[in-house]
């Protein structure tokens, strides 16, 4: 079984691969402001939680998973916007995939809360 935390490494990888292609078919129509937007969001919830496998200690891993969920946010805004636009290319597997990462984050961020509550409490 994989980890929660290995697993969001694999997901959110495979997210910003998403990403990427999504915002070059937005470039390839000439939106480039809203490209630039979403796959700086959409490749930073990954890089994040990379970087937060190497944290110097649970609250700098904690504070890497709350960047990462709130550039989460930040990427489901951008999409939604794409998906209100008018002639803008689907998103329909983008959010379903960026769904599941805020609720794998959502467990990460709650498991390593209490973790640190626990270990203030000893």
């Amino acid at each position: 079984m994989i980890s929660k935390e290995n697993e969001i490494v694999k997901v959110s990888f495979d997210f910003a691969m998403k990403i990427v292609s999504y915002c070059e078919t937005l470039e390839n129509n000439k939106r480039f402001v809203i490209a630039n937007q979403l796959l700086k969001s959409g490749t930073s919830i990954g890089a994040n939680v990379r970087e937060a496998q190497n944290a110097e200690s649970i609250s700098d891993f904690l504070h890497k998973m709350k960047i990462a969920a709130k550039e989460v946010e930040e990427t489901e805004y951008w999409l939604l916007i794409c998906d209100n636009a008018e002639n803008y290319p689907s998103i329909a597997d983008l959010l379903p995939r960026l769904n599941s990462i805020k609720k794998l984050l959502s467990k990460i961020i709650s498991s390593t809360k209490k973790k640190i509550n626990e270990s203030v409490n000893l």
